[in-house]
């Protein structure tokens, strides 16, 4: 696995969690318990802080970096992610916020400032502008994205599902059965 300081910031990952050898995590980077990089992922700090909670998965292409703190974007954003988050195959997430239970569809873009409260989804190859506030609940879609819809009973025991398919996956890879 290639985890990279980057100045004097180290990143760090519970001893738990799985960084596949083909993933990057470079700088400013907290990886929780449990949690899971995949292959081709970056996971780039180097000009914010990301933080990445418990039992969460960001799968395989995908990419997570910051905003800096310049004239522009005072302060600067960086990548927050909760807990038990499924980040979907190339998802983008560009300084941005994730709730805890969350899932983000594959090739979702979110970008800066954006928010995803706890219990939401942005479908598949949707696009989350800056400042949007994905509401609790609800499946969003589109580009730029809009509440289509409240999630099913199905679909929200599936975001607590995703999560521990994953912890048990890297699990398997982590004791070499993978």
């Amino acid at each position: 696995m290639a985890i990279r300081k980057f100045l004097h910031h180290v990143p760090k990952v519970d001893e738990t969690s799985y960084v596949d050898e083909m993933a990057l995590v470079l700088g400013q980077v907290t990886i929780g318990k449990d949690s899971s990089i995949w292959p081709m992922t970056a996971v780039r700090g180097d000009v914010h802080r990301i933080e990445i909670g418990a039992r969460t998965n960001i799968q395989d292409g995908s990419i997570l970096h910051v905003t800096a703190d310049n004239d522009f974007n005072p302060g600067g954003y960086p990548l927050i992610i909760g807990d038990e988050v499924t980040v979907g195959h190339g998802v983008v997430l560009h300084a941005c916020t994730v709730g805890n239970r969350c899932l983000v569809g594959m090739g979702a873009t979110v970008l800066d400032g954006a928010r995803m409260q706890d219990g939401s989804m942005v479908a598949a190859g949707s696009l989350v502008p800056p400042g949007k506030v994905v509401e609790t609940g609800y499946l969003w879609m589109g580009s730029p994205v809009r509440k289509v819809r409240p999630l099913t009973d199905k679909e929200m025991a599936y975001l607590e599902y995703s999560a521990q398919h994953y912890v048990n996956l890297k699990n398997e890879h982590l004791s070499g059965m993978g």
